[in-house]
């Protein structure tokens, strides 16, 4: 197959790239620079050089490719500030994408999240698709709505599918919510939790994710809701306490009323508790996890490495 993947020089595509390009398809890598261009290329994939802005290059590559996994979002504008941009811009590309492949039977993946999918509860794959509940406010809830958009093309012959990736999708190199994490805790002099930590955060390792991308591209039916979950649950405790023994930090709960000065931006997110599970995901598509799970990874020390200016 050949498949055009934006997003192809981020954590998840870095990865998502090679397992393609190892089980023998052909690459089309979204660049929006001159670094993304060059990583791309030396990973042995083709380059088209563009942003999410540029819808027509979008439909004009998805037309001419034989399927299309999108990992791209603004991360840079939706974190600072300008989430609902962010989602705005992905609706759009979406859109765009999935018009280029209607009528054709040709998949479309595209990355999705689990994370507040079914607070206080272990969240499946059948959870989260209430359109009308996610489609009548912005923010967060517009993502919810495209990945349900994403879904319906199914309707329009389309073998759409959708990956909800955990909220820690660890690994060597990792920069997302268990980087800053660390970082808080250097800060702070604290590696700290919300309430008695006990709040749960699915996980799944980044090599894992790739190989589920890879097989939904490959054979998920039209309209599939897949979880790329490696660790169910881990408790927030468990990561402070593996942070406390890695920086020689006390471990202490942080106060609710503290949460926002301790935690910064990521106060929002600490102390939610959200499990999720693989297990339709498991049967539908044989997939397992088989790297480290988050606990041994953030164990190997990696993370914990002296950073460098």
């Amino acid at each position: 197959m050949r498949v055009f993947v934006t997003g192809a020089s981020g954590w998840i595509g870095s990865a998502v790239v090679p397992e393609l390009i190892d089980a023998g398809h052909q690459v089309v890598g979204l660049a929006r620079s001159d670094a993304s261009a060059a990583a791309l290329t030396a990973a042995g994939a083709e380059v088209e050089r563009g942003t999410l802005d540029n819808l027509d290059v979008l439909g004009a590559v998805a037309a001419g490719s034989d399927g299309v996994i999108h990992l791209a979002f603004k991360h840079d504008i939706a974190f600072s500030g300008d989430f609902q941009g962010a989602a705005d811009a992905d609706r759009r590309a979406v859109d765009t994408l999935g018009e280029a492949l209607a009528d054709s039977g040709r998949p479309f993946v595209i990355a999705a999240g689990t994370l507040g999918l079914a607070p206080g509860r272990l969240a499946t794959e059948a959870d989260g698709h209430d359109v009308a509940a996610a489609s009548h406010t912005g923010g967060p809830q517009t993502r919810m709505a495209t990945a349900e958009a994403a879904l319906a093309l199914a309707s329009r012959g389309v073998r759409s599918s959708v990956v909800r990736i955990s909220p820690t999708a660890h690994g060597d190199g990792d920069k997302g919510f268990m980087a800053a994490l660390v970082a808080i805790a250097r800060d702070k002099g604290v590696a700290g939790y919300l309430g008695d930590g006990s709040n749960r955060w699915s996980a799944v390792h980044r090599l894992d994710a790739a190989h589920l991308f890879r097989l939904a591209v490959e054979k998920a039916p039209a309209g599939s809701t897949l979880h790329a979950v490696g660790d169910e649950g881990v408790p927030i405790r468990d990561i402070a306490e593996v942070f406390g023994r890695q920086l020689d930090l006390p471990v202490k709960q942080v106060a609710a009323e503290d949460a926002a000065g301790h935690f910064g931006w990521m106060a929002g997110f600490i102390g939610i508790d959200s499990p999720a599970s693989n297990v339709l995901t498991r049967e539908l598509l044989g997939w397992r996890p088989t790297r480290p799970g988050l606990i041994a990874d953030l164990e190997q020390g990696h993370y914990f490495r002296p950073r460098t200016a």
